[in-house]
């Protein structure tokens, strides 16, 4: 599997950037008692009829890491690695990204240890169905709201849309995002990842002077987020030199036909022996000299061991934690601009948030509005980082991490703490 993370604790990963980024903070103690930490953990056992007729166990997890600035928000990913570890690290970042774009949301996040390759879709159902029955205690749209995440999708969150409002005896759209449109889903909801991810790109292009037209461009996994910023680089003129998947990677040093290789990869299901491109290995598409390398694969994809192999100038980080510390300080050292997942991949959730605020009042935005929108607040946010970059003199990730933190310390204190 190419867009494997390989064994390291994610949850461990975003401590050490926790603690990193409230150090430099000067955050009080008793402030990072309650901030740092989940507030709320849920382990469930999920016993599922598979086709055959026999009962398979699965074991699910959500947790809610913040409700401090809103309630809870964050994915459900479907895939054999998952931990509750993972979940948890996942939960965190979620966290401090709602605050890094400012929208009124705290962090969570969910997942089921399962591979839904090997699954019929009724099967999926059936499980999905019953890992939200078991969550229902923490779930709805005043408490926490689930959205799609790696190997979910719309229709997963159509059938949590619908358990949760059968157990209440009416519809409850709010009760999820990433929904079908025709379910109360938002327009541009499926692309707002990967049009975050270029928004940010374009940010840091103008910041460092690199011409976005031209540019060349690597992206290390071609799901959604990697494949539609792959489209709207290509649309805006830079030269995507090399994709990959969990199948394989593909190269052309004159530019992949990114539109064609989404359309194959819809039939095909992989992008592995494209036309008019080359095979190479993972290693090697790590390693191409490129002015911007997007990964969008799972985390821990670039450490301490393959960092220094990276011949790019700017990392923007469609996965969550797909840098580790040791990679971080390496691609630092080498003057490598670093967009931090926390900003880079801060679309999708923001305009989960649009969908949201969408469902709640019943009056439904066009497509191009949301567009706008997403803009105004990926910039916004880019800046707001950039600034304490530069005058903190900090990594860009500790300044996302300061102005997240220090966005959620802030509420906290004017809270204060019941009873």
């Amino acid at each position: 599997m190419l867009t494997t993370a390989v064994t390291g604790n994610a949850y461990d990963v975003a401590l050490e950037n926790f603690d990193t980024a409230a150090d430099v903070l000067n955050l009080e103690n008793d402030v990072r008692e309650m901030i740092k930490y989940p507030e709320r953990i849920l382990t469930v056992t999920i016993p599922v009829r598979m086709d055959d007729g026999h009962i398979h166990r699965f074991e699910g997890h959500r947790v809610q890491h913040s409700m401090v600035r809103g309630p809870a928000k964050g994915g459900i990913r479907f895939h054999p690695q998952v931990t509750l570890d993972e979940v948890k690290a996942l939960a965190t970042w979620m966290t401090w990204k709602c605050a890094v774009v400012n929208i009124p949301f705290g962090g969570a996040k969910g997942g089921i240890t399962c591979d839904p390759k090997r699954m019929s879709l009724g099967e999926i159902e059936r499980m999905t169905r019953r890992y939200t029955s078991a969550i229902l205690p923490l779930i709805g749209p005043e408490r926490d709201i689930p959205a799609p995440d790696v190997y979910t999708n719309s229709q997963t969150m159509a059938w949590i849309m619908d358990t949760f409002s059968m157990t209440k005896g009416y519809p409850i759209p709010g009760v999820v995002t990433g929904k079908p449109i025709s379910l109360g889903g938002s327009l541009g909801r499926s692309e707002a990842t990967g049009r975050g991810v270029f928004y940010t790109i374009q940010s840091a292009c103008e910041h460092l002077g690199i011409q976005l037209k031209e540019a060349t461009v690597v992206v290390q996994g071609f799901g959604n987020a990697g494949s539609v910023a792959a489209q709207l680089l290509y649309e805006a003129g830079a030269k995507v030199i090399a994709v990959s998947d969990s199948t394989g990677c593909v190269y052309n040093q004159n530019g992949l036909k990114i539109p064609e290789l989404i359309h194959m990869k819809g039939l095909v299901g992989h992008v592995r022996d494209f036309p008019e491109s080359e095979s190479i290995t993972p290693e090697q598409l790590l390693a191409l000299k490129c002015d911007i390398l997007v990964p969008a694969a799972l985390e821990n994809t670039i450490r301490g061991d393959n960092a220094r192999t990276l011949n790019a100038r700017i990392v923007a980080e469609a996965a969550n934690g797909p840098l580790t510390p040791a990679a971080d300080r390496i691609l630092e050292a080498n003057d490598v601009f670093i967009i931090p997942d926390i900003l880079c991949n801060a679309g999708g959730v923001t305009v989960s948030y649009f969908e949201w605020v969408q469902d709640e009042q019943h009056l439904f935005w066009d497509a191009q509005d949301v567009y706008n929108r997403l803009e105004r607040v990926m910039r916004t946010s880019f800046k707001d980082v950039l600034r304490i970059h530069e005058e903190r003199n900090v990594p860009m990730r500790i300044a996302a991490n300061m102005l997240g933190i220090g966005r959620v310390a802030e509420a906290v204190r004017l809270r204060s703490i019941y009873p």
